[in-house]
């Protein structure tokens, strides 16, 4: 593989090292900053918990506007801007509401993230290694999601009262490392040419990229864009004639989350602390899950090119239905905790494997060129509007003193095992195979 495109791509793909690191850190400040500040369950699952998740909504939702307007690298640039102001806020914040406004500009971050990176990575890719380069960015994701455990377990006890701000304040770090690195980096050459008729600047990119037949990819991309114009009057995204793609992005989004995979990275430790588990082990073994996470995500990246996106989704449904039934019965009778643990990393190697795998590499590729970024800002927002309405609401829950399952919650999981027999059979029966696939024939094959 070309050696620009592999680097470009870790390049690019670091953005969800901080998103990773961003969407769990908050894990290990989540009781200390509720005991700090004395909120309600209410107002710290609305503001300190999923703050920064509301602004995923916002940055993926409206992130597609400038990617398509001003590039994919601006975009990513600012990101990382975005990011570095984030961390350090947060890190010296003074009180609830300064902490959940800068908490929220590292969820636009996120957000835009979860748009442009895998946009532009599979804009310089190509159809037989499309899956591991939008795939190294979900290797990002959960090695970002390792780090923030492995902290926020170094920082306990690290400064009495004022570990949380070591544990979010380290991620300034990596953030202003990325934000120089991808200055390095050049446009996607299908954006060059579709919005600025730069077919030199593109034919540079394809050709640092090793392109075999650079006239041929051009002429395959003009072609593409004059057929979509030719064959349909309309270019609005919610077009009939999108509608088979729309959906599929808005279900596999949908199902990711309801898998329960926020709810249990989020709310890891105080979990496994309502199994039974003292506060230094169950920070512990959340850095077990972090490392189940790690090694099964190259797993599902090692396969998904070679077994395809669907097969893979489908033993990871397999994997969640019976894990989650699991940790069910594991509260339900009492069963040890270190049963339930097994059971957790169970299901972690299940998502790493299937949505872990898939779900940014399946909803960058399905949409045309033409409207790519509008479609993966589509797929990402609903991810994040039900990654936030979960978060918002868990500690309803599952708080210790009113949660309305405080004393056993596995009703929530039976509740995420049954949604992932549901997604079983949306994957079978309606879910295409786009491995091996280039997207410009994927256009041909999903536009109606």
């Amino acid at each position: 593989m070309n050696k620009n495109l592999i680097l470009w791509s870790i390049t690019v793909g670091l953005a969800g090292l901080l998103f990773g690191m961003d969407t769990v850190v908050i894990s290990g400040a989540d009781l200390p900053l509720k005991s700090l500040w004395n909120t309600t369950p209410l107002f710290h699952g609305t503001f300190i918990m999923s703050m920064a998740l509301w602004g995923t909504v916002v940055g993926s939702l409206f992130a597609g506007i400038p990617t398509e307007k001003y590039g994919r690298k601006k975009v990513l640039f600012w990101i990382g801007i975005l990011f570095t102001i984030s961390s350090l806020g947060t890190a010296l914040a003074t009180g609830p509401y300064s902490f959940s406004f800068l908490r929220f500009l590292g969820g636009i971050a996120i957000g835009a993230s979860s748009v442009t990176v895998p946009t532009y990575i599979s804009e310089i890719s190509t159809s037989e290694n499309r899956g591991k380069l939008v795939g190294a960015y979900q290797f990002n994701i959960v090695f970002g999601i390792l780090i923030a455990f492995v902290s926020n377990y170094f920082f306990k006890g690290f400064d009495g009262a004022n570990d949380w701000r070591w544990m979010l304040g380290i991620l300034t770090i990596p953030s202003l490392i990325y934000t120089l690195l991808v200055l390095r980096v050049p446009e996607s050459p299908r954006w060059l040419i579709l919005n600025r008729q730069d077919e030199n600047g593109a034919s540079h990119v394809l050709k640092a990229i090793g392109t075999d037949n650079i006239k041929a990819a051009i002429d395959a991309i003009k072609s593409s864009a004059a057929e979509e114009k030719l064959n349909n009057t309309s270019d609005s995204f919610f077009d009939k004639k999108y509608s088979k793609m729309v959906w599929l992005a808005f279900f596999i989004s949908f199902f990711n989350q309801w898998s329960g995979i926020n709810f249990i990275l989020y709310y890891a430790p105080r979990i496994l602390e309502s199994a039974g588990l003292a506060t230094a082990e169950s920070l512990k073994s959340s850095v077990m899950i972090g490392a189940t996470n790690l090694f099964f995500t190259f797993v599902g990246l090692y396969l998904i090119d070679k077994v395809g996106r669907k097969t893979l989704l489908i033993w990871g449904s397999l994997g969640y239905i019976i894990s989650l039934a699991a940790v069910a019965a594991c509260f339900l009778y009492g069963l040890n905790s270190n049963l339930l643990l097994t059971f957790l990393m169970m299901f972690i190697a299940s998502h790493a494997i299937g949505q872990g795998a898939i779900i940014w590499v399946f909803i960058s590729e399905i949409f045309p060129n033409n409207i790519r970024a509008y479609g993966q800002a589509f797929g990402s927002g609903m991810h994040w509007v039900f990654a936030a309405i979960i978060t918002l609401l868990s500690p309803i829950f599952i708080d210790k003193d009113n949660g309305i399952f405080k004393d056993n919650p596995w009703p929530i999981f039976a509740f995420f095992s049954f949604m992932m027999i549901l997604q079983l059979i949306w994957t079978l029966t309606k879910m295409p195979e786009t491995k091996g696939v280039s997207l410009e024939d994927l256009q041909r094959k999903l536009v109606k």
